[in-house]
C-alpha cells in the first residue's frame, strides 16, 4: 500500500491532486470529511461548526484525534482498491503526520502543496469563495488559523514539494507522477523520491 498524503495552505491547489487521484481511480480520503462527520452525529450544521468541532475532537481525545479517526477510513479504501495507492487530502499538524508515519512508516508520503498568497486569492475567487476586498482579510485570518494548528511546521517536514505556480496542465502532470498514474491513467511506478516543482 502507497499512502500520500497533501499539506497545503487554502487554494494551494489539494482539491486539484484529489482530483488527479479520483480521475485515475486512486481512492481520495478527506480529513475534513471525519469533522463533517461528527457534526452530523451531533446535529450541528457542518459548515457552520466544522472550526469548532474540529477543536472539540482534539480537546475530547487528544491531538490527533483526527488522524487516528481517519486511519480506518484509510485501509477500508485500500482494500477497496486494486490501485494500491491512497490519497489523503487535508494533514495539518505535525502530530497529524506522526500519527499517520507511525501507521505506514516508508509507506507513507507527505507532499507539500506551494503556491504564494496573491495566486491562491485568485483561484479561490474565481471559485468563488471570495467576492470583496475584505474577503482577502479573510484569507490572511484562514492563514493564520491553519499556520496556527501547525500547518507551516508541517509543510517543512514533507517528503516531497511541487511549486503550484506554472499551468493547470503542468501541476496535474507532476501530481500523476506521484501517484504513479500515466496520461491515459493506467498505472505506473509512483515517483515520490524526487522532491521538487518540476515548474509545475
Amino acid at each position: 500500500m502507497n499512502v500520500i498524503g497533501t499539506v497545503g495552505l487554502p487554494g494551494s491547489g489539494k482539491g486539484e491532486a484529489a482530483n488527479v487521484a479520483e480521475e485515475a481511480g486512486i481512492p481520495v480520503v478527506v480529513m475534513g470529511d471525519v469533522i463533517r462527520a461528527e457534526c452530523r452525529r451531533r446535529g450541528l450544521d457542518p459548515a457552520e461548526h466544522h472550526g469548532r468541532m474540529a477543536g472539540t475532537l482534539r480537546e475530547e481525545e487528544g491531538p490527533d484525534a483526527i488522524a487516528a479517526r481517519t486511519l480506518p477510513l484509510i485501509r477500508e479504501a485500500a482494500d477497496e482498491t486494486d490501485r494500491g495507492t491512497v490519497l489523503v487530502d487535508g494533514l495539518r499538524s505535525t502530530v497529524e503526520l506522526q500519527r499517520f508515519r507511525e501507521a505506514f512508516g516508508d509507506d507513507f508520503t507527505l507532499v507539500a502543496i506551494h503556491a504564494p498568497f496573491e495566486l491562491r486569492a485568485e483561484r479561490l475567487d474565481a471559485r468563488g469563495r471570495d467576492d470583496s476586498d475584505s474577503d482577502l482579510e479573510a484569507l490572511r485570518e484562514r492563514d493564520a488559523r491553519e499556520i496556527g494548528l501547525g500547518l507551516g511546521d508541517t509543510l517543512e517536514r514533507a517528503d516531497v514539494e511541487i511549486d503550484n505556480t506554472g499551468t493547470l496542465a503542468a501541476f496535474r502532470t507532476r501530481v500523476r507522477e506521484l501517484l504513479g498514474v500515466a496520461e491515459d491513467g493506467t498505472a505506473e511506478s509512483p515517483a515520490t523520491t524526487n522532491a521538487g516543482g518540476d515548474g509545475a
